[in-house]
């Protein structure tokens, strides 16, 4: 089934210089980036973003996070992305790893660029959608539907 999905390069990735590495690992898994940009990601964008999560006890150091407050980005930007193409949900969570970067496979995003800090925070490079309304949801926050090619 052609899916399509959200992909975030966090501000970690970023700011360690790990995106085209991160997004070279995304192409050989054969999908389409059919959408890309920079994206300055506000307090609204973020919280709407991890909105399942908010009752977590993590929930605010994921909103710093995400807006790049722990790696000292003044613009708060993320690279976002679409890609399209069989199955490319799983496809894409299966080359990021698990989302705890001790826990990701060798080889995958996570297992080879993710670390958690002294502090206990999970630097994991990269987000992508967990199920097929979960991508439905955030490439319609994140994109305008002319923003992703056809």
């Amino acid at each position: 089934m052609t899916e399509q999905t959200l992909v975030l390069i966090k501000p970690d990735g970023l700011a360690r210089r790990l995106t085209g590495l991160t997004i070279d690992r995304l192409d050989a898994s054969g999908l389409q980036m059919v959408a890309a940009k920079m994206v300055g990601v506000s307090e609204k964008l973020a919280r709407e973003h991890y909105k399942s999560l908010s009752d977590k006890p993590f929930f605010e150091n994921l909103i710093k996070y995400i807006r790049g407050e722990f790696h000292g980005l003044k613009d708060h930007r993320v690279l976002a992305m679409v890609y399209r193409g069989e199955n490319a949900i799983k496809k894409v969570r299966e080359v990021c790893g698990a989302t705890n970067p001790e826990q990701a496979a060798a080889g995958t995003i996570r297992g080879s660029f993710g670390r958690i800090t002294t502090a206990g925070q999970f630097e994991n490079v990269i987000h992508a959608s967990s199920d097929p309304s979960d991508a439905a949801r955030e490439v319609a926050l994140w994109f305008k539907p002319e923003e992703i090619l056809p």
